[in-house]
């Protein structure tokens, strides 16, 4: 039996390195001070794989490069899979998150992703290449996000759908 001469850091920095990180959204905000205004950021960060895997990190720092490097280490932390049915999604979902509300459905070959901003950035980082999404609510990209990941985590496959009916 042949030993892997890698080391586990190794094989985990190769699998990170397939990764896509995407900078979602940038807030800047100001308080003042007696010397002046003193300004601190929060970076949406959304890694994904485009083979079903898929994160978000937000996070919040002084400097705007330790934000983004922040929440692209939140977004590893909190990686998802995707269940997917060829280039689509197995079924409609619609999920409401605060104000925001999303619908996912799926759609024919070909068709591509129709969807707005923050989701369509949500479902190509994830690899789903055909469907067609619905931002109802709330435009706050944060909450759009995080509707669209409980949508995806609701996804449940056939198999999954037939073991709970017991068929």
């Amino acid at each position: 039996m042949a030993k892997n001469n890698e080391s586990p850091k190794k094989e985990r920095e190769k699998a990170e390195s397939d990764l896509t990180e995407k900078v979602l959204h940038i807030n800047r905000c100001s308080k003042v001070v007696k010397g002046g205004r003193k300004f601190s950021f929060s970076a949406l960060i959304l890694v994904g794989d485009g083979k079903g895997r898929i994160g978000y990190g937000f996070a919040k720092a002084n400097e705007l490069t330790d934000a983004i490097r922040k929440g692209g280490e939140a977004a590893r932390k909190n990686m998802i899979s995707c269940p997917t049915e060829g280039t689509t999604i197995p079924h409609e979902v619609t999920v409401q998150w605060d104000g925001a509300s999303v619908l996912l459905k799926p759609a024919p070959f070909g068709t591509g992703v129709i969807a707005g901003s923050k989701v369509r950035a949500v479902l190509e980082l994830a690899g789903i290449k055909d469907v067609m999404a619905k931002n109802l609510g709330s435009s706050n990209p944060i909450n759009q996000v995080k509707a669209t990941f409980q949508a995806i985590q609701q996804l449940l496959t056939r198999d999954e759908i037939k073991q709970r009916r017991g068929v």
